[in-house]
């Protein structure tokens, strides 16, 4: 004869209700001031993407209005966003960063 233990649908429910964190793209938006040389060295810095890949999303950005630049945490995801507009803004460029729930 099995013993059901009262918990066990409490354990069971909680199991199901675990799940992964949402992820966040962060994108860089086109405008017509800021420079190509400095999305490229945003994107070096603060996604961590060598110079080659750096110039293929810059190009993106450039050529489609928008390019990703990586997917985070939503806290992560944040911090870049605000890290990037900080920088842009500092250095007198209107850069528009953004984060999409992916």
């Amino acid at each position: 004869m099995g013993i059901k233990h009262e918990n066990s649908t409490v354990l069971e429910k909680q199991a199901l209700e675990l799940k992964p964190p949402s992820m966040y793209q962060v994108v860089l938006l086109n405008d017509d001031y800021t420079p190509m040389e400095f999305v490229v060295a945003i994107i070096q810095e603060y996604f961590n993407k060598d110079k080659e890949t750096a110039m293929q999303i810059m190009l993106k950005v450039h050529v489609e209005g928008r390019g990703v630049c990586g997917v985070y945490t939503k806290d992560v995801a944040l911090t870049k966003v605000e890290l990037v507009l900080a920088h842009a803004k500092q250095a007198g460029h209107p850069l528009q960063c953004v984060m999409e729930e992916v």
